[in-house]
């Protein structure tokens, strides 16, 4: 197929997926041989877009020039499957010395690489795809498990055919430690569940998972020596071995990493409940949720030092990756300070403090693992112990943090910053770079790390950095890593509450950060979730599901409400923690509800909100699609209120369906431009309404002390309709009073 054999670099691809708009042209001066940019997520470090395109054939030759092995046979076996899923036919591989065919993949895996990956195994690769060939070059078959993932985004359906679109990549990631974590202790996640976010993980290109393994609500995995903590502590939900050996497989396949965490001392409450002899205060409270937060090991008893190394001992045995994370964070001080044994320890010891308590548990606990050939990763409460260089820092409450771990020397990971529990939308997670430590980033960082209520926890923050991190500082930041705390995120949530916003994370994490284009994510995104749908992600299917079972029969009138709102954000949803915040008794909540149901991120209110700002700005065509978006949410008001009288889970968002409606009319009225003085002023009294909601919900610390909106909802549609009444007033402006 003839091709414009030219290729440009990213910066002049012209971005033909705006929402409705025209062109994203990043670079002027090459506009006039723009091509359309193909979409990639996360967008690769080099490509050289090309205008062609090949037809899929059924057939497709595979010629191997480098390794060929087990794990390659079953990454091109689910390249085969995908590629039949994204194109919609039957795809077919056969040799390449078994006849000739009008396609051909070729794959060079240079080395034949190490059953599980590992931190410094390496990713990049090199993709062609021209008229008759794709070509992929890697250094071992990670590599290749990279390129799979870019050239599957290629994939394009046409009329009666699928293409894939012709390119040159070369592509690196920005961080060695790409991850997500998934608490799987607050809420169980089945293992079906888990291996769905690792295929999508695999898509995007992350390559650690992080599995927060025992907290207060539940031990997780089976323990051989210890077997009261699956018949106690996990509550009847855990993993056998059998299981987690099957899931680290799986996940190595696909390039991905399994990190376990067994959170101690503290978060320790489900462990102690099969173990209560090692608790620094006993009797457990078994009548306050908030206690689940608070219980602690007893680190002065010699017991729970035997049980504490026996456990992570055996643990470290099941998984293999080099890493263990022992927790450490939001250790409450007056587990110890209330106990009189562990005073008079600390007295006669000359241990100061509790936070030189936990240090000395910390030392013991890494030496412990050390033997067993592991490196320890703890939350960045645990960098107040005399600890190895070596051992890893996640940093988590503020990039202070960062500063002062790696100028001692230690490794960090970050995930400061990137709390998807938080439900902030996409936009906000991809605006900061992990490196960045501003005033804002600071300010939350602070208000998030007090999250346990009466008694608080051990203090070890350090003021803010006045400077940069250096060279050296920058270099030991292994990367960075994504986090769902799930106390408010059940298993039919999960995929929901992890994507699309996780492939915005995977993008900041991979891409130079050069790249990372905020201007054209939410379109991307959107793309981008279609193609996990259609591979295996249940976000829409589990969204149904949980709407069916608030309005059976009638679930069109809150799907349209949902369309423009979002849940309220900053653990203003999270109910427990409010609570646990105002000292007053903590609840269990209700998760079926529908802000449980709303997404952080509506691609219909961006996609308004994008047209909105481009129309005032002059793109006037827009006006007919603006119309159309507001003429539905303002009619839904009526079918809502209906659906509500019939089905009372509904009822609670009343008021932001009226809400909704009364911004939407402001829309159409500010389109047509002829509103009147009193309107606007009318107009702006509703609009400051939806805006004030939203700000009770814009930073942890306002969320403490401020009511939140009916149903815990925001409108998402507010920028948008700012820019309309900021348009319509300019149009109208007032009239100046008379001279006297």
């Amino acid at each position: 197929m003839p091709q414009r054999a030219f290729s440009l670099p990213f910066a002049c691809f012209a971005v033909t997926i705006g929402f409705g708009s025209a062109p994203i042209v990043h670079n002027r001066a090459c506009a006039a041989e723009s091509i359309t940019a193909p979409v990639i997520m996360p967008v690769p470090s080099t490509l050289h877009a090309l205008s062609g395109a090949s037809q899929l054939p059924q057939t497709i030759a595979v010629q191997w020039v480098g390794q060929k092995n087990s794990f390659l046979e079953q990454a091109l076996e689910r390249f085969r499957i995908r590629l039949e899923k994204l194109s919609g036919q039957r795809i077919n591989f056969i040799p390449s010395t078994q006849k000739k065919t009008e396609f051909t993949v070729t794959l060079n895996s240079k080395t034949a690489g190490t059953a599980l990956p590992n931190i410094n195994t390496q990713e990049d690769y090199s993709l062609q795809i021209t008229d008759k060939n794709l070509i992929l070059t890697a250094e071992n078959p990670f590599g290749i498990v990279r390129g799979f993932s870019s050239a599957l985004q290629l994939v394009e359906r046409h009329t009666n055919t699928a293409q894939i679109r012709h390119a040159f990549i070369d592509d690196t990631p920005r961080f060695k430690w790409r991850g997500l974590m998934v608490d799987v202790s607050r809420h169980f996640m089945s293992l079906a569940a888990l291996m769905r976010q690792i295929d999508a993980m695999e898509m995007v290109k992350f390559n650690v998972l992080h599995l927060h393994l025992s907290d207060g609500q539940g031990f997780r995995v089976e323990s051989h020596l210890f077997p009261r903590l699956q018949s106690i502590a996990s509550h009847g939900q855990y993993y056998t071995q059998k299981q987690i050996r099957f899931l680290i497989t799986y996940a190595a396949q696909r390039g991905i990493r399994i990190v376990p965490e067994f959170d101690t001392p503290g978060h320790t409450f489900a462990l102690l409940e099969a173990y209560p002899r090692y608790a620094a205060q006993a009797p457990l409270n078994m009548q306050d949720r908030a206690e689940k937060n608070r219980a602690a090991l007893d680190p002065t008893n010699p017991a729970t030092y035997r049980f504490v190394t026996a456990l992570y001992g055996e643990m470290a045995a099941l998984f293999p990756d080099a890493y263990f994370h022992i927790g450490g964070d939001e250790v409450v001080a007056k587990q110890w300070t209330g106990s009189a044994p562990i005073q008079a320890y600390m007295q006669a010891h000359h241990i100061k403090t509790p936070a030189d308590l936990q240090a000395n548990f910390t030392r013991r606990v890494a030496a412990s693992l050390a033997q067993h050939h592991k490196t320890i990763i703890g939350w960045d409460e645990i960098a107040a112990a005399d600890l190895p260089n070596n051992t890893v820092v996640e940093v988590w409450r503020g990039a202070a943090h960062t500063a002062t771990a790696t100028a001692a020397g230690h490794p960090v990971i970050v995930s400061d910053g990137y709390y998807l529990d938080k439900l902030r939308a996409a936009s906000d997670y991809y605006a900061q770079d992990p490196l960045e430590n501003t005033a804002a980033t600071r300010a939350e960082a602070a208000a998030t790390a007090q999250t346990t209520g009466p008694g608080g926890t051990l203090i070890t923050q350090v003021d803010a950095p006045t400077a940069p991190l250096s060279e050296a500082q920058t270099h030991l930041v292994l990367g960075t890593e994504g986090a769902l705390w799930t106390e408010i995120v059940s298993e039919e949530m999960l995929d929901a509450r992890l994507w699309p916003r996780a492939a915005a994370l995977a993008e900041r994490f991979w891409s130079p950060g050069s790249m990372c284009d905020p201007t054209t994510l939410y379109p991307r995104l959107a793309i981008m979730q279609d193609k996990l749908e259609l591979l295996g992600l249940e976000s829409r299917a589990n969204t149904n599901r949980m709407l069916s079972r608030l309005a059976p029969g009638e679930t069109e009138a809150a799907r349209t409400l949902l369309s423009a709102t979002a849940p309220v954000r900053n653990y203003a949803h999270n109910h427990e923690f409010l609570q646990i915040r105002h000292k007053v008794t903590a609840t269990e909540q209700n998760l079926t509800e529908l802000a449980d149901i709303a997404s952080p991120d509506s691609f219909e209110a961006e996609r308004f909100n994008q047209q909105a700002a481009a129309f005032v700005n002059g793109q006037t065509n827009l006006k007919a699609s603006l119309m159309a978006y507001l003429t539905q949410w303002a009619a839904n008001d009526a079918a809502f209120v209906t659906a509500a009288s019939k089905h009372p889970a509904l009822t609670p968002a009343l008021p932001t369906s009226h809400q909704l409606k009364a911004l939407a009319q402001i829309g159409l009225a500010a389109l047509n431009k002829v509103p009147s003085q009193s309107w606007l002023e009318s107009a702006k009294a509703t609009l400051g309404q939806a805006q004030s909601e939203r700000a009770a919900s814009a930073t942890t610390k306002v969320v403490t002390n401020t009511p939140q909106p009916a149903a815990d909802l925001i409108n998402s549609i507010v920028p948008g309709i700012e820019s309309l009444l900021s348009y319509a007033e300019q149009a109208n402006p007032p009239a100046a009073p008379p001279h006297p």
